[in-house]
């Protein structure tokens, strides 16, 4: 058994689809144990009792904590066993959820493997999305602005790219532009348009260490100075304020935010901008 002051833990992650649930719910949980480091075990397209039988044999000789979604009741219970044989703690993660449904809609859930996976309308789109996002990335606008959903603008190393491919996978058509020094916006940007525009901004020190990172992984000695000068990366933020507060862009400060976080955040200003046109 681990304590809390043990630095690793072994973590088991059983599915029988393609395990993201289980890693994203691991993740957050385990994100909140700073002084224990996960060692992800992960266990995919699960669907045979030979497959239990080679897991537990896995378990067995790493210990841990187990995290399953298999939709097999005979599966799911063999493996509980199992781990109850080799005394480590494992819980099925959607079963609590699962019975809230169940009690609440007094119906039972569909025994359907993967079934967040099935190639409906919202699949589609998402893929739509994303190669809209991937054909629109860093500057490279569509002719029409009306086609995007999003467009994020800020300087460089504000997490305009990532941020918009998180977007993307969650069906936004999102496109970015990079505020470089000098250089005029294009004048689609300036133009009514009904795409949400968003700025994203960060403090000067993160930008300027994210820059010099950057230049430090590229090995390229001649690098720009302009580019991490603190004083000019100042300069280029607030004229990035000044720009977003001339054109009415609502801006998003993203030092200290995950990509998650940003998304999350301009997810809420783009709902209430298409609550604010629809009305």
């Amino acid at each position: 058994m681990t304590t809390a002051a043990s630095r690793f833990f072994h973590l088991h992650l059983v599915s029988d689809s393609t395990g993201e649930t289980l890693s994203t719910v691991a993740r957050a949980v385990a994100s909140r144990y700073p002084s224990a480091r996960a060692i992800e075990h992960s266990y995919v397209m699960v669907r045979d009792q030979a497959q239990i039988e080679r897991i537990a044999a896995a378990i067995e000789q790493a210990p841990g904590i187990v995290l399953y979604t298999i939709v097999d009741p005979d599966l799911a219970a063999r493996l509980a066993e199992r781990c109850r044989d080799h005394g480590v703690p494992a819980i099925s993660v959607l079963d609590p959820v699962i019975n809230v449904f169940q009690s609440y809609l007094g119906d039972s859930a569909a025994l359907t493997i993967g079934a967040q996976h099935v190639l409906d309308a919202d699949y589609f789109q998402r893929i739509e999305a994303l190669n809209f996002t991937l054909a629109h990335d860093d500057g490279m606008l569509p002719p029409n602005l009306d086609q995007a959903d999003i467009v994020i603008i800020g300087v460089s190393r504000t997490s305009k790219t990532p941020t918009s491919i998180y977007l993307a996978h969650r069906g936004y058509r999102t496109a970015n532009y990079p505020l470089v020094p000098g250089a005029p916006i294009p004048k689609i940007l300036t133009k009514p348009t009904k795409a949400f525009v968003v700025g994203l901004i960060a403090s000067t020190d993160r930008i300027v260490q994210i820059r010099l990172n950057r230049v430090l992984s590229d090995y390229n000695e001649n690098a720009d100075t302009d580019y991490t000068d603190k004083a000019l990366v100042a300069a280029e933020i607030a004229e990035s304020r000044r720009l977003c507060t001339r054109q009415g862009w609502p801006t998003i400060d993203v030092t200290r935010r995950s990509i998650e976080e940003t998304a999350a955040a301009i997810l809420s200003l783009y709902r209430q901008h298409r609550e604010a046109q629809a009305s």
